[in-house]
């Protein structure tokens, strides 16, 4: 039997067409990662590709979270469509947590979390981050310090505070993710914490926060009076 490609089908039926007079949400969840993936396999359409992905994973947003080497691996994807896909879904975390033409202003614990949980939530693997402020506790820029399993061996003192020092940034907050989603600090998260404040201290330098990311709810390590 053979295939009919989405390109041969009635042009009110095909996705590109139907997202171009009626809009994105007029496509089902299937119809707008086929349009990412941009191409099937052989012997199968890209909503057909599409359909075992959500199949595989659950849901669009389990397939956001995964990593393009394990996307790769789905019949059909490979590693040019994985780099698209991982490419899309980074930009949709970058443009929910960031509101153009306003000035982020991280004064709370409440405020990191709503600026960073759009970016690391999801994630599937943990990743150490650093937010640079200014002397009004303005985001000035942030750095991805490390990925990977937390520890001392991967962040290192001279990596995190590398950046504060070259933006001579006034103050500086931890952040990293827990891929589990429960934002409880480790014994590893506390001594790792405690080292960095001892050295931000010789370098004259302020940690606001370390705050634990987590799906839905974080831990700000200074509210427990760790740093």
């Amino acid at each position: 039997m053979r295939i009919v490609s989405i390109g041969e089908w009635p042009s009110g039926e095909r996705p590109r067409e139907r997202l171009y007079w009626n809009g994105p949400q007029a496509l089902a969840d299937a119809e707008l990662l086929a349009l990412s993936l941009g191409s099937g396999a052989r012997g199968r359409s890209a909503i057909a590709v599409a359909h075992e992905m959500l199949a595989a994973y659950g849901s669009l947003s389990d397939v956001m979270s995964r990593e393009a080497v394990e996307l790769a691996r789905m019949p059909g994807v490979g590693p040019a469509k994985a780099a698209r896909l991982a490419a899309t879904f980074e930009l949709s975390r970058r443009l929910r947590a960031r509101v153009p033409g306003v000035r982020t202003v991280l004064s709370g614990p409440a405020e990191v979390y709503a600026a960073y949980a759009p970016l690391m939530e999801d994630l599937r693997h943990e990743v150490f981050r650093i937010a640079l402020l200014d002397a009004q506790n303005g985001l000035l820029r942030d750095r991805v310090v490390s990925e990977g399993t937390l520890s001392a061996s991967l962040v290192h003192p001279r990596e995190v505070f590398k950046p504060a020092i070259l933006e001579s940034a006034a103050s500086v907050i931890l952040l990293h993710n827990h891929p589990s989603g429960d934002p409880t600090p480790s014994r590893e998260d506390i001594r790792l914490t405690r080292q960095l404040v001892e050295c931000a201290n010789m370098l004259e330098l302020r940690i606001h926060d370390h705050l634990i990311v987590g799906r839905g709810r974080f831990v700000s390590l200074a509210e427990r009076g760790i740093v």
